[in-house]
């Protein structure tokens, strides 16, 4: 069992930046890729992000790609988004999640687990 814990969103105006953490209580964090997803109000949840095993290899989405950065901290256990030049149409709530072995990494059903997600709003 993977237990996900998301922290560090809040309110920023256009223009800012915040830093999204997600801490994970699991054995072995580096078996497992991680993405960040987001869900704004009457929307689906989105692919925002994702991250190989060690970290070599990052995926954006078209929507972020040159403003969010992912890495992750695997001594650690922990996984950062850095998100900049944040927009209004940036304002979801943000989930962290954890995929263990799936060939995939944009889809929600490629993450076998889930945090409990932060909110980030944005104001123009």
């Amino acid at each position: 069992q993977v237990q996900l814990v998301e922290s560090g969103g809040g309110l920023v105006q256009a223009g800012g930046s915040l830093r999204l953490s997600c801490a994970a209580s699991v054995r072995t964090f580096s078996n497992y890729r991680m993405g960040w997803f987001r869900q704004a109000p009457g929307k689906e949840r989105e692919f925002v992000a994702a991250i190989s095993l060690k970290g070599l290899n990052t995926y954006y989405s078209d929507s972020v790609k040159g403003r969010f950065t992912i890495t992750r901290d695997n001594a650690k256990n922990t996984v950062f988004l850095q998100m900049n030049s944040l927009k209004p149409e940036d304002t979801a709530v943000y989930y962290c999640a954890a995929d263990y072995g799936s060939s995939g990494y944009r889809s929600v059903k490629d993450y076998d687990y889930w945090g409990q997600g932060t909110q980030v709003t944005v104001s123009s």
